[in-house]
């Protein structure tokens, strides 16, 4: 299979620099999969998964947003968070739900309500990523 270039970036720095097969992550405007010889493209990404196919293997992992940018078939994604289901610690994820839900339950301002259903997204991602490991 046909493979592209692709750097991860973080706020930690860069997670990943080499070649893929496969990238299949979730934009707002849905999930889309990225391949050698896609077209331009730059895309804000959604809390989701994100899946990276290197050498027929898969690897899992849980996006908090950011964006995506296709140019010249060069792919480089840049993430507030990214998290292989490895990494992920299915407790500490459990414990972020449940504080998430009660910071809903207690909101009252619409900028409190938003931060809360983004919490509680990012740890019910998590979650599902480490459980399908």
């Amino acid at each position: 299979m046909k493979q592209f270039a692709l750097q991860i970036v973080t706020p930690d720095g860069l997670q990943f620099d080499g070649r893929a097969e496969i990238l299949y992550l979730r934009t707002t405007e849905g999930y889309i999969s990225i391949r050698a010889g896609h077209a331009d493209l730059l895309a804000v990404l959604d809390t989701g998964e994100v899946h990276v196919t290197m050498d027929g293997r898969l690897r899992r992992a849980a996006c908090g947003g950011g964006f995506l940018s296709v140019e010249q078939g060069a792919v480089r994604l840049v993430a507030t968070t990214l998290e292989y289901a490895d990494e992920i610690d299915l407790e500490r994820a459990r414990r972020a739900e449940e504080k998430a839900r009660e910071r809903l339950a207690a909101a009252k301002e619409e900028q409190d309500i938003r931060l809360a259903k983004a919490k509680l997204a990012r740890a019910l991602i998590r979650q599902q990523v480490a459980e399908e490991k």
